[in-house]
């Protein structure tokens, strides 16, 4: 279910939920958004779900993918080279995937400090239900314990971002079997797993834009206030 845009209001966030979509599909919505932020438009949070599919990074390696090619293409997934940094990952039904295009030009032109930001979202979100989650030096991703609840990569252009956060939710863990999770030798978790019941995803959902508003409406501020000052 399409989460109602009007229940999600924000004076500068433009919200885009697009249910459970093709990832190829997606990718062309989220390349022609940030071609639409490259000309002056307001950062966007595209939020979807995606049929199981395999997604390469700009480091990925196929030694990574522990599914023989040929037992993949019987159960219709694919393996997809992508423009963002970080390894393999799996997108799948019940994974809340977000998409933030922001103009790091209007807060700061930090990617470090902006990879900092999606993961504290995560924790901040996450937090909302009762779980306490954390980051791990040098590791990229949210952590419950020493189980990876989300992932985090993405792409710049023109100092627009792309690509961004895969939230398990509702995730079927079992196919992580497909895979090492970004490389690692990594037990995944869910949500669902940890509180020991399905959630809505359309709850989650509202809690995480509010949590990207309160995060960026923050830091827009401190960027307007800073040009003020150097004005």
């Amino acid at each position: 279910m399409l989460l109602n845009k009007t229940i999600l209001k924000s004076n500068f966030l433009t919200f885009n939920d697009l249910g459970l979509i093709d990832y190829e599909e997606a990718l062309k919505v989220q390349k022609e958004t940030v071609e639409e932020v490259i000309n002056g438009g307001s950062p966007t949070l595209i939020f979807c779900e995606h049929p199981a599919v395999l997604t390469l990074g700009r480091l990925g390696s196929m030694t990574n993918i522990l599914w023989p090619l040929e037992k993949l293409a019987k159960k219709n997934i694919k393996v997809i080279s992508i423009d963002r940094g970080g390894e393999v990952t799996l997108h799948c039904p019940g994974q809340l995937v977000v998409y933030p295009i922001i103009n790091l030009s209007d807060y700061q032109r930090d990617l470090k400090k902006y990879l900092s930001s999606l993961e504290q979202v995560v924790i901040d979100l996450v937090h909302d239900f009762g779980i306490v989650a954390k980051r791990i030096d040098g590791q990229r991703g949210v952590w419950v314990g020493k189980k990876k609840i989300a992932s985090v990569g993405i792409g710049v252009r023109k100092w627009v971002t792309y690509h961004g956060i895969a939230i398990n939710v509702n995730t079927d863990l079992s196919l992580f079997s497909m895979i090492k999770p970004c490389g690692l030798n990594v037990q995944m978790t869910s949500m669902a797993k940890i509180l020991g019941r399905p959630l809505a995803l359309n709850e989650v959902k509202a809690k995480l834009f509010a949590q990207f508003h309160r995060f960026f409406s923050r830091n827009e501020r401190a960027a307007r206030d800073n040009s003020n000052r150097c004005s």
